[in-house]
């Protein structure tokens, strides 16, 4: 096979997965929606205002699989994610959801740890401990005794993964922290955003994002 026919391969399995690549967008390399939401989502990024747009659908990140929108990037060591971020709206369910996330993988079932913020204020560090596993509620979350914060920090160090969230002016606070001996060294991480509702798609802004190898 000849390099053009390789490459019109390589095209055609990521289309027919729903893994899109594109050029870089910030800080990111690529976006995808996950799970084949019912509507297609979208990220962007503003290099004058430094703002990322994020809008997405999705029934949900949780049980044993996920519906999202994601811009993200591969990264490996020790990091720490930092950025504000802000519904546009008033939305359509409590639930919908934004925030920072780290996956195994691009399937819809796979292994992660996330730092989420919900449309209700809703603040929580929530995982899947293992492929295919379903998300259980309370075993599977911290939930954050502050609620309608502006500043969410995720960071790994080793296995273990801490969530720090801040309301707007306010110093950061820690959430929790939990170990996640499955992720591998090398993982994808980025922003996300569902909207709890196959039939809407929700928008988000995210600004002054910071990514630190530490």
């Amino acid at each position: 096979m000849n390099s053009k026919k390789i490459l019109y391969a390589i095209i055609a399995t990521a289309v027919l997965s729903g893994f899109v690549l594109i050029k870089k967008i910030g800080e990111f390399d690529m976006t995808t929606d996950i799970g084949n939401p019912k509507l297609v989502g979208t990220s962007s990024y503003d290099k004058n205002t430094k703002t990322y747009t994020l809008k997405g659908s999705g029934y949900n990140i949780w049980f044993e699989r996920d519906e999202f929108q994601f811009l993200y990037k591969e990264l490996d060591g020790d990091f720490t994610m930092t950025a504000d971020f802000e519904f546009v709206g008033s939305g359509k369910d409590p639930h919908r959801k934004v925030g920072w996330m780290i996956r195994e993988s691009l399937y819809d079932n796979a292994s992660h740890v996330s730092a989420v913020l919900h449309g209700d204020g809703l603040t929580v560090l929530q995982w899947r401990v293992a492929k295919g596993d379903k998300m259980r509620d309370p075993e599977d979350e911290i939930f954050s005794k502050e609620k309608d914060v502006q500043t969410v920090q995720l960071q790994r160090k080793g296995k273990e993964y801490t969530m720090w969230a801040a309301k707007k002016g306010e110093e950061l606070k820690v959430v929790g922290s939990h170990q996640m001996d499955n992720l591998p060294d090398k993982i994808i991480a980025g922003i996300f955003i569902c909207s709890h509702n196959p039939e809407v798609l929700e928008e988000a802004k995210v600004k002054n994002l910071r990514i630190v190898k530490n």
